[in-house]
C-alpha cells in the first residue's frame, strides 16, 4: 500500500531557508506536532541529510510507540521528505512524510505537509492497536492542520 492519506498546506511569513530550518529538525518538529512528542537523531547522524535516520516516540492517550525514520528527499530550502517504519525487528514499512516549501510573494512561503500510507494491509490491524486510531487519514489530516498552524506560529514569532 501507497497512497496520499492527508495533506495541507499554510503560508508562512519567512523565507524558505528558514522555514527549511525547522522541518528539517525533528526535535523542533516533535514539539509542533501532534502525536509525536519526541525525536532524536540515531545512528551517528546529527542533521538532515539523505539517509540520515531519526527516532521519533509517539503518544495517543495512554498508548505510546516509537518509529524509525530515514530521510529520502532533501533539497534545502524546498523539500524534506522521510519514510517512517516499525523499529527492529519488524521494521514494516508505515508512512512518509514530506514537507514541500515554495517562495510565495513579499518574502513568504507556502509550505506543503503530506502523508502516504506505507503500511503494508496484514499490519494495518496491529498498527490501530498500537496507537489506537481506526480512522488514520481523518486523523492525519486534522494533526497536519495542527502541526502546520504552530509551524507558522513558531515560525513568525521569532523561535526559529
Amino acid at each position: 500500500m501507497n497512497r496520499l492519506f492527508a495533506t495541507g498546506t499554510v503560508t508562512i511569513d519567512a523565507a524558505p531557508d528558514r522555514v527549511f530550518e525547522v522541518i528539517s529538525d525533528p526535535a523542533v518538529m516533535a514539539r509542533l506536532g501532534e502525536e509525536i512528542v519526541s525525536a532524536e537523531w540515531v545512528g551517528g547522524a546529527a542533521r538532515a541529510a539523505l539517509g540520515a535516520r531519526f527516532a521519533g516516540h509517539n503518544r495517543k492517550g495512554r498508548r505510546r510507540w516509537t518509529t524509525l525514520c530515514t530521510v529520502v528527499e532533501l533539497e534545502p530550502g524546498r523539500r524534506f521528505v522521510y519514510d517512517v517504519h516499525a523499529p527492529p525487528p519488524l521494521g514494516v514499512p508505515i508512512a512518509r512524510w514530506g514537507y514541500e516549501i515554495e517562495p510565495a510573494e513579499d518574502g513568504a512561503c507556502t509550505v506543503t505537509e503530506k502523508n502516504w500510507a506505507r503500511v503494508p494491509v496484514w499490519f494495518v490491524p496491529f498498527a490501530m492497536l498500537i496507537t489506537g486510531t481506526i480512522h488514520r487519514p481523518r486523523l492525519n489530516s486534522a494533526n497536519i492542520t495542527t502541526t502546520l498552524d504552530r509551524l507558522k506560529a513558531h515560525v513568525e514569532d521569532g523561535a526559529a
